[in-house]
């Protein structure tokens, strides 16, 4: 228990460090931990902050050998939402003071959807009377994409990385120019320039990934200096061709410890920013997602997509709240948040602390 105290202690944890509390078990897993909920508390107090989130299409031109909605996946039922469907959802977060949504697509590339987005941005703008904050989740897009969206009214940005490591990325990706790991980080970079919070994160427990790569991609993020982060276990879909690696994954229970720790130490090293508690965690344990907010996340996400869509929007199975509608879902946020120990920040934009910190630096 002192060495991890010992760890603790240190202001610029290194890759050995990181991968020394990855381990960390019993009396040193609690010890991390606690830690952690008291660095949260110090930098981002005890406020949650929350984000609807509206999954706009599963229409996506990618082909990731884990995701449920590749574009090879011909078993999924494909949707897209019509624009009065996202503008009524964009409603009723205003009129719950949600504060933010979260717009949240497979990946396009072409002028019709990004128009569409841009409409989209400036009409949940005009509902709302600006104060509504939204958070894109659209994946890799040109330059003067990202502007056009950010000029409509977006303002976060959350592109998900999945790994840092170029080699298990390949082995996640098809090997072409549409699945290219520099043009993903390429991405990150563009959205820095045009102005956004910046959000990434990566799956945990993937085939072929082990304790070396989670501990560096967490250093990846910091170096990255990213604003929030989303990150989740790796849950399996039968419909993917990582599908047949099952038998080599870590159980569930351990896919879920090793979030939870990750999550702490990602608040430990940047102490500043916001996490997200994600959906996936509730997918392993009923009450995964409110633990995972003691140790260091301080944005919860509540689906407000129409509820004959959720089961279609599947990047993993098993995922949890299909069955419910926005007000179900709007009725027990509150209950759930105080079990954390912690409180519904509603109507506010809940910015990135770090975003306005690296904003005064600039």
């Amino acid at each position: 228990m002192q060495k991890i105290k010992d760890l603790l202690k240190k202001t610029d944890l290194q890759k050995e460090d990181i991968i020394t509390l990855l381990q960390a078990k019993e009396e040193d897993r609690l010890v991390l931990l606690q830690q952690a909920a008291i660095i949260k508390k110090q930098h981002v107090g005890n406020k949650v902050y929350l984000r609807g989130l509206i999954e706009l299409s599963n229409i996506c031109e990618k082909d990731c050998y884990y995701c449920g909605i590749r574009k090879s996946n011909t078993k999924t039922l494909r949707y897209n939402l019509t624009d009065k469907e996202v503008l009524e959802a964009g409603q009723f977060a205003y009129e719950n003071n949600y504060g933010s949504i979260v717009i949240q697509s497979g990946e396009l590339q072409n002028e019709n959807f990004t128009k569409r987005i841009e409409q989209l941005l400036k009409q949940i703008k005009r509902l709302s009377d600006d104060k509504l904050g939204i958070t894109l989740s659209c994946g890799e897009q040109e330059e003067s994409v990202y502007k056009r969206w950010f000029d409509a009214g977006a303002h976060r940005y959350l592109l998900r990385i999945e790994t840092s490591n170029k080699k298990l990325y390949e082995k996640l990706h098809p090997t072409n120019n549409l699945h290219s790991m520099d043009k993903r980080l390429k991405s990150l970079e563009l959205l820095r320039k045009s102005g956004y919070q910046v959000g990434t994160g990566v799956m945990i427990g993937l085939p072929f990934q082990n304790i070396e790569h989670l501990a560096k991609d967490l250093l990846f993020m910091k170096k990255l200096d990213i604003d929030m982060c989303g990150m989740g276990p790796y849950i399996e879909h039968s419909d993917t061709p990582l599908f047949q690696y099952k038998k080599t994954l870590l159980p569930l229970s351990e896919r879920f410890d090793l979030t939870m720790k990750m999550i702490a130490l990602l608040r430990i090293i940047m102490p500043d920013i916001n996490i997200a508690s994600t959906t996936a965690l509730q997918a392993i344990d009923k009450v995964g997602r409110e633990k995972v907010i003691q140790v260091g996340a301080n944005v919860l996400m509540p689906n407000i997509t129409p509820g004959k869509y959720r089961d279609s929007y599947s990047l993993y199975e098993n995922k949890p709240c299909t069955d419910e509608n926005a007000e179900d879902s709007m009725s027990c946020i509150d209950i759930r948040v105080k079990l954390a120990g912690d409180e519904v920040a509603y109507s506010e934009w809940g910015d990135s602390k770090h975003f306005k910190k690296r904003q005064s630096n600039d």
